[in-house]
C-alpha cells in the first residue's frame, strides 16, 4: 500500500486495459470510484485505439510486460493492479510476484486453470506481505463464483454444483476471448465428479439447459474453467462440480465441437491454428452479433441437504453485454478493495475472498439483477 494512501487519490494500474474487457473494467471504475486510472498498451498505436470517453480520471501508458523495470515502476506507483492482458494460458506470474514484492493489491481476469494453479502457489507470500490478491474476477469466472457461494450458503450440506454459461456471438469482447475459447479445447481436463478427479473431454456431453429470457433452451458442453478446479477446494463437502459453456447461435456450438473432436490434436496445439480460428470466428461474430446480440446468461444450480431434505437452489443472471458484465465483476471487487471494505491477504479465487453481502451490495449498485428459486 502506498504511504498515506488514505489521504491520497487511489491509483489503479490496468495492464492490458485497451482490450474490451480491460476498458470495461476502467469504465466501471470511472463510474463507481474517484480513482486515477492508468491503462497500458504495448505501443502508441494501441493506446490511440482506445476511443472510450473515460474522462480525466484516465491516462495511458505504453508498456510491454517484457519491460521489467518499467513494469516495476508502474506497479510501485499504484494502490491496485488489475491484470487484463490475456490469454492467461500463456502468462507467467511476474505481475503478481511484483505486486507482492511491492506490497500492492492485485486482481486479474484470468480464466485458465494453468495460470490459476501457478497464482495460488503464492498464497503464503502474499499473506506475509499483507497483499490481497484475487484471481479469476469478471463474469465467468467471477460473478458466477459468487452466485455459487450464495447458493452453497443456503444449505446444511451442499453436495453438487452445476454451472452453465451462454454467450451470444462475440459477447462484445475482443479476439483474446476467442483465443481463450480455442485454447480450452486442446486437452482433456480433470473435473471433480462423485468425490474424485476424473478426466473429461472438452466440449463433450451436450446438455440442454433452460436459461432465462430471452435465451430459453440452449445447448451447453463441458468446458475447462478455473471454477472446475477451485470450487472443490473452496467447498470441501461438495462431491461434484460441473462447468458447461455454450454459444448463440447454436451452429457455433457444432463448429466448436468439430474443432474439439475432429481436428487433429497436434494441429490444435499450434499457436498459428489458434490465431487463425480466432480471427475467423471474430469475423463471423461481427455478422451474427447484429441478430443475436452480445449478451450473457449464467445459471448456477447448487444441490444439497436443507432441514433434512434434498433441494436445489438456482441463481440466474442475464446481461445484454458480456464485456460490460465482466467489467462490473472485476470493477466491483476493485471498488471494495479501494474503499477498504475487502481485505484478505493471500491469493484467492473469488468464491473464497468475497463475502455474499458485499457481492449483493455491489451488484445492486450496478443494476445487475440475479434471480433465485428453489426446487
Amino acid at each position: 500500500m502506498l504511504p498515506n494512501a488514505g489521504v491520497m487519490t487511489d491509483r489503479v494500474l490496468i495492464i492490458g486495459g485497451r482490450g474490451r474487457i480491460g476498458s470495461s473494467v476502467a469504465q466501471d471504475l470511472v463510474s463507481h470510484t474517484s480513482a486515477h486510472i492508468t491503462i497500458t498498451g504495448r505501443s502508441p498505436e494501441t493506446v490511440k485505439a482506445i476511443s472510450l470517453p473515460l474522462g480525466e480520471q484516465v491516462n495511458f501508458l505504453v508498456l510491454d510486460l517484457a519491460e521489467v523495470d518499467k513494469l516495476q515502476e508502474a506497479i510501485a506507483n499504484s494502490n491496485l493492479v488489475i491484470h487484463c492482458a490475456g490469454p492467461f494460458h500463456y502468462r507467467d506470474t511476474n505481475v503478481l510476484e511484483t505486486c507482492i514484492a511491492q506490497g500492492v493489491n492485485y486482481l486479474d481476469v484470468s480464466d485458465h486453470r494453468s495460470y490459476t494453479s501457478k497464482a495460488l502457489n503464492y498464497q503464503e507470500k502474499a499473506a506475509d506481505a499483507g497483499v490481497t490478491a484475487i484471481i479469476n474476477t469478471g463474469i465467468f469466472p467471477g460473478i458466477s463464483n459468487s452466485m455459487v457461494r450464495e447458493g452453497v450458503e443456503q444449505f446444511d450440506q451442499p453436495e453438487k454444483i452445476h454451472l452453465s454459461y451462454l454467450v451470444s456471438g462475440s459477447g462484445g469482447a475482443g479476439i483474446t476471448v476467442m483465443r481463450t475459447t480455442f485454447l480450452g479445447l486442446q486437452h482433456p481436463f480433470e473435473a471433480w465428479i462423485d468425490g474424485k478427479w476424473q478426466l473429461v473431454e472438452p466440449y463433450s456431453e451436450r446438455e440442454t439447459v433452460n436459461f432465462s429470457s430471452p435465451y430459453g433452451y440452449s445447448g451447453v458442453y463441458w468446458f475447462d474453467m478455473p471454477e472446475t478446479f477451485t470450487m472443490p477446494h473452496s467447498f470441501p463437502s461438495v462431491k461434484t462440480v460441473i462447468t458447461k459453456f455454450g454459444s448463440v447461435p447454436d451452429f457455433y456450438n457444432h463448429m466448436t465441437w468439430i474443432t474439439a473432436h475432429v481436428f487433429p490434436k497436434w494441429l490444435m496445439q499450434k499457436r498459428s491454428t489458434i490465431e487463425f480460428l480466432s480471427r475467423v470466428s471474430h469475423l463471423m461474430t461481427d455478422i451474427t452479433n447484429s441478430f443475436t446480440g452480445i449478451g450473457v446468461a449464467v445459471r448456477s444450480e447448487v444441490t444439497g441437504q436443507k432441514n433434512g431434505e434434498a433441494a436445489i437452489f438456482c441463481s440466474e443472471l442475464v446481461h445484454e453485454n458480456t464485456a460490460i458484465a465482466s467489467g462490473c465483476g472485476t470493477g466491483s471487487i476493485a471498488q471494495l478493495l479501494l474503499e477498504g471494505k475487502l481485505h484478505k491477504p493471500g491469493v484467492f479465487a473469488v468464491e473464497e475472498a468475497l463475502p455474499t453481502n458485499l457481492f449483493e451490495d455491489t451488484m445492486q449498485s450496478r443494476g445487475i439483477q440475479i434471480s433465485h428459486s428453489w426446487s
